[in-house]
Order: structure tokens, then sequence, then C-alpha cells
């Protein structure tokens, strides 16, 4: 157990029931996650990794009370976290975190400008922006993260439809950014990028971690991208954390079976075949 943990999780378990086909049919539950401790420690980066299915999301929802546990319990920072609390009752912890999903357009209203997308959170907190008051406050803390992210300040005024995908994902993470989160949790954040906005993406998120100090959780298929952003790892299969540890042991000296299985299924592309003519 981490003393100095931001975030912490015991016996996170999620079930769901099944519906019924019939009324002659036993009721049943399907198990998500079961019994699963976490500890997230302050200025840390945490990459979980696992197969579709093994409950990496499902995870995730429960940390940040975006779904109620069916057991187990989470602290943020020593304080509990009631994921049956209404909204005004969570407002704090949606204050210490951001999130960024994987869908960079489903996730931004087609509707808004870049600068009330990213605006919206200081909006809903209550919050005010740096130095002036008021919406001139949130305005310059607007254009502030959006030059964080590598966007131009006169972007804020166009919409969504007019980027590409990756700086889509830009203006995603800058609205999980604007309130100045401690823990910033990614969910596939860059699984629906090609290659070379990926690494400009990662090259953000790394600068950004240094120079505020942010923690991270990075749910991720892409090992590659965890090895090179997370200190720790998580691995997961089945709905139970299977293996943990520091990045650089666990992915270089896996333990479980299960690890080196995953590890083992990344392509690999051989220097001779692609060195023939």
């Amino acid at each position: 157990m981490s003393v100095d943990a931001l975030l912490r999780g015991r016996g996170l378990t999620r079930r769901y029931r099944v519906p019924k086909t019939s009324l002659f049919e036993r009721a049943t539950t399907s198990v998500a996650l079961e019994d699963a401790d976490i500890d997230v420690r302050e200025g840390s980066a945490v990459g979980i990794i696992g197969e579709s299915g093994s409950g990496k999301s499902t995870l995730v929802r429960l940390l940040l009370a975006l779904d109620v546990p069916t057991q187990g319990t989470v602290e943020f920072d020593g304080r509990p976290v009631d994921a049956t609390a209404g909204a005004g009752a969570l407002h704090w912890l949606r204050r210490e975190t951001g999130i960024v999903f994987q869908d960079p357009y489903a996730s931004l209203d087609p509707r808004m400008s870049v600068g009330r997308i990213v605006g919206e959170p200081l909006w809903a907190l209550g919050l005010a922006g740096d130095g002036s008051p008021g919406a001139a406050g949130r305005r310059d803390r607007v254009i502030e993260v959006l030059a964080d992210v590598g966007l131009e300040p006169e972007m804020a005024s166009r919409f969504p439809h007019e980027f590409s995908g990756g700086q889509r994902q830009r203006i995603a993470l800058a609205r999980a950014l604007v309130h100045r989160p401690r823990l910033l949790v990614g969910d596939e954040p860059l699984s629906a990028l090609d290659v070379t906005v990926r690494a400009q993406i990662l090259d953000v998120l790394s600068g950004l971690r240094r120079r505020d100090r942010l923690t991270m959780i990075l749910v991720s298929h892409d090992i590659g991208v965890v090895q090179n952003l997370c200190d720790e790892v998580i691995v997961m299969k089945g709905g139970r954390i299977v293996e943990e540890g520091p990045t650089e042991k666990v992915l270089l000296q896996p333990q479980a079976g299960y690890t080196r299985r995953l590890l083992a299924s990344i392509p690999v592309i051989d220097p001779d075949v692609t060195g023939r003519g």
C-alpha cells in the first residue's frame, strides 16, 4: 500500500444484472470488475493495459465516480468518494480530475465553438480564469491552455468539424486541463489517431506532466505508448488485475503468463523481410 497515494481504490467490484429472456430463467449477473486494488501516487503516470473487455474502462469509471461500484471504496487525497452522491456533491472531485476519451469528435459538441467547449469546465465548476475576473479571465485561461496543447488562439472561434482528428484530440485535452486538475485520465486517448499525430500528442502529454507534475492514468492498447509515458503499469484480464509494478520490470520481466502472452502478441517487423527488394 502506497502511503502517498493521491488516488486509492480498494476491493472495487462491478457486477451487472443480465436481463432474463424468459419467466422461468434464473437471474444471473455479469462480472466486469472483481476485487481490484489500486494506488496512484501523486506525480506518477500509471498505464492500464489488457485485451478488450478486461475491465480497464470499468476500473477508470469507478475511480472517477462515473459509475457506482457493487463493492469497494475509492479515496482521493484521503477523502472518500461517494459515487451515489449528487452532481453538486461531487464538484470537488470534478475540480481535481480531467478525462480524455477515445473518440475526439464524439466527445465534442458540434454546435459549440472551441472556446466554449474548452471553457465549459470553468463555467460548470464555477471557476474563474487567471488574471482578469469573470468571463475575461476564463477567455484568457482558454487561450493559455490552447497554446499549451499546440493550438493557435484564433482557433477558439472555430467549430469541431473544421479540425483534423489530431487537432480535435488536442481540443479535448485542453478541455480536460483548463481547470488545472491534479489527475488526468486518458481512456484510449491516442488509439483513434495515426502514428505521427499520436507521437505529437504523446510529446504534449510528456511536456505537461514534467512542467505541472501532473498525475496521469492512461488506459491503452498501445504498449509502446505506456512504455514511453508511464512509470508503472497494471495488467488486467477478465476483470481482474493479474500483474502490476514498475513499467520497465513488468514489460521486460513479466511474471504472469497472461502478461507474457500479451507482450508476445505485439507485431514485430522483421528487418530481413523489409530489407529485401
